[in-house]
C-alpha cells in the first residue's frame, strides 16, 4: 500500500469551498498534503491546505496543469472540466470520482436517463434539448399540472428548479437545457450517504430525513436518524448502493430520494461528493462522511458509519435582506444550549440563502435534539455589517 502519511504523496481538490474545508480537516489529522484549485481568492481551503491555486474549475487547461502535480485528484464540486480529467486519467493521474462518473452525472437529462436505463426508480420524466422542444412536447402530449422542471445543467440549492403548476408558468421558464418529471406527492424527502472504495468495498450510513425551506427550496434540517419504518430504512439504503454500484462510483455518492405514500423509495438525484446531508455525521458517526470519503479515494478500508448519537443538523443561511461583510448574531446564546456544535464556513460575504455555516445538535432523544435544533435556527441570524 502507498505510504499517504507524512510523505511527498499529493491530493489535489477541484474546489475550495466548505466541504473541502471540511475535508481538510481529515487530511490535517493523517498529514496527507494537499493541493487545492479554486476561484476565489478567499476560498475557505485557502487556510488550511497545503498548497492553493486561483483558477477557473471549468478551464481546461488550468485543471489539467492543476491535475499533474498530483497522485489523486478528487473534487469536493461537481461543475469541473470533465474532458481536461479525461486526459488527466490516460496519463495516469488517478481521478476519483471519474471523469465518466461526473460526465453522466453533470447533465440531469444524462443522470435521469441512467437510472431509466439501470431499472433504478425514478419518478416519470421527459428530457428537451431547449424551449420550443418542450412546449412541442407540451402540445401534443398531455401532461398534469402541477410538474417539476429542472435545468440540466448548474442548478444547486434549489436554483434551476421551478414548480410549474399552469401553462401560463411554462412560457415563463428559460431557454435552456432542461428536463420535467412528475411531481412526487411524497411522505419523506430521504438521503443516503454511499461510500465505495477501488476495491469494490461498499458501506451506507443510515438514512437522514431532510426538512426544506418552503421559499429557497434548500435543506433546512437535516435529522438522522430518519423518523421512518425499519423496512423503508433497509429499502432506501440498498437502493442507494444499487445506484453507486451502477456507477461505478468510487468516493462518497449523496442519492437524494422520496419515500412515496406507499413506502417506495424513488431516486431524485445525486452529488458525487460530501454532501449537506452527512454534516451530522461529524459530531454524531464513529467515521464522518469526510473521513469516509478519504478513506474511500485512497482505497483505505472503510469506517463505521453506525450512529453514536442522534444527530440534527441546521443549516445557517444569509438572511433575505442582507448582502456584504458576514456578521453572525447570537452565536454566543447558542452555545449555552446542551449538544450544539457549531461550523462556520468562512466566506467573508454573505447574500440571501447563502450557506454560511451549520450547527449540529447532537442528544440521545432525537425529538429533544430536533426541538433545539429549531430553537437554534430561530436564534442565529446571518446578516452584514
Amino acid at each position: 500500500m502507498k505510504n499517504y502519511f507524512s510523505s511527498d504523496f499529493k491530493l489535489g481538490i477541484l474546489g475550495g469551498g466548505q466541504l473541502g474545508k471540511m475535508l481538510l480537516y481529515e487530511t490535517r489529522k493523517y498529514d496527507i498534503q494537499t493541493y487545492v484549485l479554486d476561484p476565489s481568492d478567499q476560498a475557505p481551503c485557502r487556510i488550511a491546505c497545503n498548497h492553493f491555486q486561483q483558477g477557473d474549475l471549468l478551464d481546461y487547461q488550468t485543471v489539467y496543469a492543476f491535475g499533474k502535480q498530483v497522485d489523486v485528484l478528487t473534487i469536493e464540486i461537481e461543475a469541473v472540466n470533465v474532458e481536461a480529467l479525461a486526459t488527466l486519467e490516460k496519463e495516469g493521474v488517478t481521478v476519483y470520482p471519474s471523469s465518466d462518473t461526473l460526465r453522466k452525472i453533470q447533465d440531469k437529462g444524462t443522470q435521469k436517463k441512467f437510472y431509466a436505463t439501470h431499472h433504478i426508480p425514478t419518478a416519470d420524466f421527459q428530457v428537451f434539448e431547449g424551449k420550443a422542444d418542450l412546449l412541442a412536447h407540451l402540445k401534443a402530449e398531455k401532461w398534469d399540472f402541477p410538474f417539476v422542471w429542472k435545468s440540466r445543467k448548474g442548478g444547486y440549492d434549489g436554483r434551476g428548479v421551478s414548480v410549474v403548476t399552469t401553462a401560463d408558468e411554462v412560457a415563463q421558464l428559460p431557454d435552456t437545457p432542461c428536463l420535467i418529471e412528475k411531481k412526487i406527492p411524497f411522505k419523506n424527502e430521504l438521503a443516503v450517504i454511499v461510500a465505495r472504495n477501488p476495491s469494490g468495498e461498499v458501506k451506507t450510513f443510515p438514512v437522514v430525513e431532510m426538512e426544506f425551506h418552503p421559499v429557497a427550496n434548500q435543506v433546512e434540517y437535516v435529522i438522522c436518524p430518519a423518523r421512518i419504518e425499519s423496512a423503508v430504512s433497509t429499502k432506501a439504503r440498498a437502493v442507494a448502493q444499487q445506484v453507486a454500484t451502477a456507477f461505478e462510483h468510487v468516493g462518497l455518492l449523496a442519492v437524494e430520494m422520496f419515500q412515496t405514500q406507499e413506502d417506495n423509495i424513488l431516486v431524485n438525484e445525486v452529488a458525487p461528493r460530501p454532501h449537506n446531508s452527512g454534516h451530522y455525521s461529524i459530531e454524531a458517526a464513529y467515521t464522518s462522511q469526510f473521513e469516509q470519503d478519504l478513506r474511500a479515494i485512497l482505497d483505505l478500508p472503510l469506517g463505521n458509519t453506525d450512529s453514536k448519537v442522534g444527530g440534527v443538523m441546521v443549516n445557517l443561511v444569509g438572511a433575505e435582506d442582507y448582502q456584504g461583510p458576514v456578521h453572525y448574531e447570537n452565536m454566543d446564546k447558542i452555545l449555552s444550549l446542551p449538544g450544539v456544535i457549531p461550523h462556520i464556513y468562512g466566506k467573508a460575504e454573505t447574500r440571501p440563502f447563502r450557506k454560511m455555516g451549520h450547527v449540529t445538535i447532537v442528544d440521545k432523544d432525537l425529538n429533544e435534539a430536533r426541538r433545539i435544533a429549531e430553537k437554534v435556527k430561530g436564534m442565529v441570524r446571518v446578516v452584514s455589517l
